[in-house]
């Protein structure tokens, strides 16, 4: 019946991972598995950045907002998709679908940005140290993510309104478990996806910035690294850097690999799969990073997980 009225539906279908019911059930288990460790990851290291007053400086208030963002970013889409599995009907309102797209792009900008800063601050503790405090300052820090968060959500309402300005005149079924832009482009029958494809080509060029500011900063930071006397020193360096690097890495290459792939026709399984690297698997996989491959950040978990006290001194970023 929905099949059969999803011409004239105000919303949309989405066709999500299979029409077989165990299937769809075994995938609403694995994702609300997933959405709850990522939930459980994601607030730990907000609890643990806020209450250890040894890691109020500028990288772990970043690193807070990363979380916030991430546990964000991964309700958008999942908690929508467990839904629709569970239910067995992949609808989605009209209203619900714009939503998802706004909050899905500003999100997607808000963590280039993110890494970004994140980059900037790493060359300036490393290649400019006298001066660190001074750059990134408190009320900096702040200024710099009030922009960020701003800049995210400009995105969204230029990608939402783009998006949404088409005429939809095919059959409203989208080959994913959310509302993904590519797969809404493909239901107009005229030129009016320009303005999606302009918004879309505006945002590659900010964002192809944002990469070429990071790879500048490490190309200046490695060097540096490598030019501390003690090995101690070097370690603590790259304990800080290497798990920036490796988020930065792995969100970049599956958005460039996503980018560059084309549209199929007759999506498969192998599509949604893909697009899972980019939705589900950042934010799943970013604390985890953090937790294991920073030393900081490993000595505060192990403190609140025996039950010890944070060092409530007053330091550098106390006040964000």
């Amino acid at each position: 019946m929905v099949m059969a009225n999803v011409t004239t539906m105000s919303g949309f279908l989405l066709m999500g991972f299979s029409n077989n019911r165990e299937l769809q059930i075994l995938h609403a288990l694995l994702f609300l598995l997933i959405y709850l460790l990522t939930l459980a990851e994601n607030l730990l290291i907000i609890a643990i950045t806020t209450l250890d007053q040894h890691l109020q400086t500028p990288m772990y208030y970043f690193l807070k907002h990363l979380s916030l963002l991430d546990l964000s970013f991964i309700s958008v889409t999942v908690p929508q998709s467990i839904e629709n599995s569970l239910t067995g009907n992949g609808y989605i309102a009209h209203g619900q679908c714009i939503l998802q797209v706004f909050f899905f792009t500003s999100l997607a900008w808000v963590e280039v940005a993110i890494l970004t800063v994140m980059s900037y601050d790493r060359y300036a503790a490393i290649c400019l140290p006298l001066h660190y405090e001074v750059i990134m300052d408190p009320r900096a820090c702040k200024r710099v993510m009030i922009a960020v968060w701003l800049s995210g959500g400009i995105s969204g309402i230029l990608y939402t309104a783009a998006t949404f300005s088409i005429t939809f005149c095919r059959a409203k079924i989208i080959h994913q478990f959310f509302c993904d832009i590519p797969q809404l482009v493909k239901l107009s029958c005229s030129s009016d996806y320009l303005g999606v494809i302009g918004v879309a080509a505006f945002m590659t060029v900010l964002a192809f910035i944002c990469f070429i500011s990071i790879v500048l900063s490490y190309v200046q930071i490695f060097p540096t690294v490598l030019r501390i006397p003690s090995a101690e020193g070097r370690s603590k360096a790259f304990s800080t850097c290497l798990p920036h690097l490796f988020v930065v890495s792995f969100f970049l290459c599956t958005g460039i690999f996503e980018f560059l792939r084309p549209t199929s026709d007759s999506p498969t399984a192998s599509d949604i799969i893909i697009s899972i690297f980019y939705t589900v698997v950042p934010p799943t996989l970013n604390p985890m990073i953090y937790s294991l491959m920073n030393e900081a950040m490993k000595g505060a978990l192990r403190k609140l997980l025996l039950g010890g006290e944070f060092n409530r001194k007053k330091t550098f970023l106390s006040c964000c």
